[in-house]
């Protein structure tokens, strides 16, 4: 694996990480939205890594196994399937015909985790790739006497 990949790698992981952060953030500015129906309420999302395919050059070089310089993508992004939050209040102007309306299955705790997860993993990725920068600036200055 020569250095110039660590480059894909680590911009990868951050695509993937700045991807999670919007859907914390999406999922944080609508925890408190409410809604008369089960059918509109907000649902909490969340993005599915998974690893990049090799190339087939890739497979040839290699058996079986990980592949060194493989990167991640981001599959899909899904709703979570966890329950509603539905509240008895009648008195509410959105209060569906039972007197209920429905909050988001957002779990804030959950995703202020996320939050610090996808940050810290952005910003390690980040150093990744600094220190491959100045890697390659040493190899370039070792015949300069």
């Amino acid at each position: 694996m020569s250095l110039s990949n660590i480059f894909n790698i680590s911009g990868s992981a951050m695509s993937a990480q700045s991807i999670r952060l919007n859907t914390t953030a999406s999922n944080m500015a609508n925890a408190q939205s409410i809604s008369s129906s089960i059918d509109e309420t907000y649902r909490a999302r969340k993005p599915v890594f998974a690893l990049i395919e090799p190339t087939q050059e890739q497979m040839q070089a290699h058996d079986l196994g990980l592949l060194p310089g493989q990167g991640v993508k981001v599959k899909g992004i899904v709703e979570s399937d966890a329950p509603l939050q539905p509240e008895y209040l009648p008195s509410h102007p959105m209060a569906d015909d039972n007197g209920y309306i429905y909050y988001p299955n957002v779990n804030v705790v959950e995703e202020m985790a996320d939050m610090i997860a996808a940050s810290r993993s952005f910003q390690i990725n980040a150093d990744v790739m600094d220190s491959a920068k100045q890697m390659m600036q040493r190899v370039l200055t070792l015949g300069k006497a």
